[in-house]
């Protein structure tokens, strides 16, 4: 086995049928509202004012609520009850299995625990580098701030597996990277399946479909969003006391057997599972 979500656990194991899981995930959609929604159905804030703050996330590294407190489109006690009522409605998708019932609560449990213990092996709850780096805490940094804006940014669900010391770089659709330098010297990489790239256009461009854009359109969607993590990761590195240049991003085609890692480079694998089966990659190419 490998990274997976619950729900496709169950599957693969035949426990749950997959219309009973799409079922469940319909209903989790129409009960779990990201907080921008939520906010609206309170009458508190207009779909304009989501936006607004959504395009501020792109240079802060700030959560959603925090920044609409800070433009002065909630108030902080208007936010906390925001926040009470989403977790107050929060369903799970082992409790939306139990509701339309592919599942008893004690069947669950069991098999949450199954599901655990399987995956215990292949993701952590913390960043762990598998090296000693003088530069360790702004590589975890800046993994960090890649899967908060992969949720932000891009909106996507996603369970990170453990960071690995890599000896090549795994073909895929396409990378996009940018280098980095001044106090480090390094490339910063992302790696993504077609799927996940139209994934990043249609979150970048705010459309619905992408599927008549042209290639050039969805490689600078992807080339954007690796600008805005690194210009994060640059300012926070500054935070830290680190001089951190971006350069401009460029997008690579490896070849079907994939890239070797340059002499005198260390490279780290960052796996980013995506809900929906896409496959998404952080690799940090650090020169020793």
């Amino acid at each position: 086995m490998a990274v997976k979500f619950f729900g496709q656990f169950l599957v693969e194991q035949g426990i749950v049928a997959g219309e009973a899981l799409l079922n469940a995930i319909n209903l989790q959609d129409k009960s779990n509202l990201r907080l921008g929604e939520m906010a609206m159905e309170m009458g508190l804030i207009t779909a304009a004012d989501i936006q607004r703050a959504h395009n501020a996330q792109m240079s802060k590294d700030m959560k959603l609520g925090d920044l609409l407190v800070e433009m002065g489109f909630l108030t902080l006690a208007q936010l906390e009850d925001v926040i009470t009522r989403q977790k107050n409605t929060h369903l799970y998708i082992g409790e939306a299995l139990v509701q339309v019932g592919a599942l008893t609560n004690s069947e669950l449990q069991k098999h949450l625990d199954a599901f655990k213990a399987d995956q215990a092996k292949y993701v952590s709850e913390s960043i762990e580098l598998p090296i000693t780096s003088a530069n360790g805490k702004i590589w975890e940094m800046t993994a960090d701030l890649t899967y908060k804006m992969v949720t932000r940014v891009l909106g996507l669900q996603f369970r990170p597996g453990k960071c690995i010391k890599t000896a090549a770089i795994s073909p895929n659709f396409m990378l996009a990277a940018m280098d980095l330098s001044g106090d480090v010297d390094a490339r910063y990489l992302i790696s993504v399946s077609e799927g996940l790239q139209k994934s990043i256009a249609k979150a970048i461009l705010s459309e619905d479909s992408v599927d008549d854009e042209p290639t050039e359109v969805l490689e600078d969607t992807v080339m954007e969003f690796i600008n805005v993590v690194c210009g994060n990761v640059a300012a926070k590195a500054s935070q830290m006391g680190v001089i951190m240049n971006i350069n401009p991003p460029v997008t690579i085609h490896p070849p079907a057997n994939g890239l070797p890692i340059p002499d005198g480079h260390t490279a780290l694998s960052f796996p980013i599972h995506i809900q929906d089966g896409d496959t998404m990659e952080l690799l940090l190419l650090i020169k020793n």
